[in-house]
């Protein structure tokens, strides 16, 4: 069963190849992870009255995913105007549309990841599932970059463990910083 991608969005520009990159993001993910998500929804903004009741964190609220609910399947809301956002200067139009495929496949593999753990991994308190879905995201990232780039990351695979291993440490000075 393939998952459906829907545009409900009013913008007339999205970026080239939009649904085709979701279809590609879903494609790095395991099939037993998908089960159960109908479809993917691309919206200009999040109107779920769960989000209603906070305004300032609904226009900022990047995607949504809606659980299984009696007959209904499971499925996800992507907003667009957080990710391109229409006003501001130009920079800050300019920036995100750079970075498009990066930031929905992020938004994509987090909320893949929370149907993941809620769904079909019943072993995670719902207390536990943040940390559990940020290491699903990054490890999903990680998966998609390395096809995405295949080049690139075949040259800088043998200098990863060095980069990763300065980027722990800086993390450790930063912390002791913050304290």
């Amino acid at each position: 069963m393939s998952i459906k991608i829907e545009n409900l969005s009013a913008r007339s520009k999205l970026p080239k190849r939009a649904l085709q990159t979701v279809d590609k993001i879903l494609a790095t993910i395991p099939r037993e992870h998908l089960r159960g998500i109908e479809r993917i929804r691309l919206v200009d903004s999040i109107k779920d009255p769960r989000a209603r009741s906070n305004q300032k964190l609904a226009q900022k609220l990047p995607g949504l995913y809606y659980p299984k609910q009696g007959s209904k399947q499971a499925w996800i809301e992507v907003a667009l105007d957080v990710l391109l956002p229409l006003d501001g200067p130009l920079h800050k139009r300019i920036l995100p549309r750079l970075s498009f495929k990066a930031n929905i496949a992020a938004v994509v593999f987090s909320l893949v990841g929370q149907h993941h753990f809620l769904t079909l991994r019943h072993s995670v308190r719902k207390g536990q599932l943040e940390p559990f879905i940020r290491d699903y995201t990054e490890k999903q990232l990680k998966r998609w970059n390395e096809k995405e780039h295949g080049f690139r990351a075949r040259i800088f695979k043998p200098i990863q463990p060095t980069l990763e291993r300065w980027a722990r440490s800086l993390q450790r000075r930063a912390k002791k910083g913050a304290r």
